[in-house]
């Protein structure tokens, strides 16, 4: 049995985790299949359902998701980068927060599984397509690594020459 502030905090995780979900598929529905969108979404799908999980378990009644009916598309790949960073980092906050305020072993550990996939895979993810411009496609792979002082394929700095691994 969760006491009342345990259950509301797995609910606002819940909700920001169907938020996230659906402003990530309104980007793929607005730009098509793009990454690192066409990634990002499957996982916070896993994390919603990770979240239901705990709520059937502690008999939490699930909350309507009506996110898709409440968010604007964004005006470009960019505008939607950008848009993820500050969204992750949110995220990676609320967790910060919860995680100080839990010591539901099942809670705590979910949270920090959450938590450690925002920090070290989608806000990664969403800072390298921020830097790339929100271009996408191989281009856009090697424009990221140029900016980000990486060398592109093959230890080159850029793809505008094929080398002689492309002949």
């Amino acid at each position: 049995m969760l006491d009342d502030h345990t259950k509301a905090m797995v609910l606002e995780a819940l909700m920001d985790e169907y938020k996230a979900r659906a402003s990530y598929r309104l980007v793929l529905n607005t730009f098509g299949e793009i990454r690192p969108f066409s990634k990002i979404v499957k996982a916070e799908e896993t994390h919603a359902q990770a979240l239901e999980l705990l709520c059937k378990h502690f008999g939490i009644p699930l909350p309507k998701d009506d996110w898709e009916e409440k968010l604007e598309s964004p005006l470009s790949v960019l505008e939607a980068c950008r848009a993820g960073i500050q969204a992750e980092h949110d995220n990676i906050a609320m967790y910060d927060r919860f995680l100080k305020q839990t010591k539901v072993p099942e809670v705590l550990a979910l949270f920090q599984r959450l938590q450690a996939a925002s920090r070290q895979h989608h806000l990664p993810a969403l800072e390298r397509c921020a830097a790339r411009g929100g271009q996408t496609g191989r281009r856009a792979m090697s424009l990221g690594r140029l900016r980000a002082g990486r060398p592109g394929r093959y230890g080159r700095q850029s793809d505008d020459k094929p080398g002689p691994h492309h002949l």
